[in-house]
């Protein structure tokens, strides 16, 4: 379902000349396939929910060569690493807000009865099963340190 709307997507992006658009599609067509390959090796194949970390990486590749293009001086390439963030963005569910990952985080730690850092794993791992691609596991996983005591 991914690839079909990243390819349809594609497609539109050549009929209307969009390069930028073209582009990015097709890097994103790119890093799909060699994450075929890389599980072929060990023998799954991947759905659409093993992609969606493939377009978080892809994003904040992006977000650190952004910030990275304006502490240098060059705007004119964090535009252009700005453009692809909302193209690869568009393609990911809608993220969680803040007060929805604390709600998220303390039904977690309520369900799992952690009470200590020892169980921070048990709670991160219950998060990332249920909202994979919608959430940051980084800010969710200094949250939970937090609420744990850590």
């Amino acid at each position: 379902m991914l690839r079909d709307d990243i390819n349809n997507a594609l497609k539109e992006a050549m009929k209307a000349k969009d390069e930028r658009k073209i582009a990015t599609l097709r890097l994103v067509n790119s890093t799909f396939k060699n994450a075929d390959i890389e599980a072929r090796a060990s023998g799954k194949t991947l759905s659409d929910a093993d992609l969606l970390p493939v377009l978080q990486k892809m994003i904040k590749q992006r977000q650190e060569s952004k910030e990275l293009y304006e502490k240098g001086g060059r705007p004119e390439l964090a535009q252009q690493e700005g453009e692809e963030i909302a193209i690869i963005s568009a393609y990911l569910p809608k993220q969680m807000s803040e007060s929805e990952m604390v709600a998220a985080i303390e039904a977690a730690i309520a369900e799992t009865g952690a009470a200590a850092m020892k169980d921070m794993g048990k709670v991160v791992g219950m998060l990332k099963a249920k909202f994979a691609g919608q959430m940051d596991f980084g800010k969710a996983s200094a949250m939970v340190k937090g609420k744990l005591g850590g």
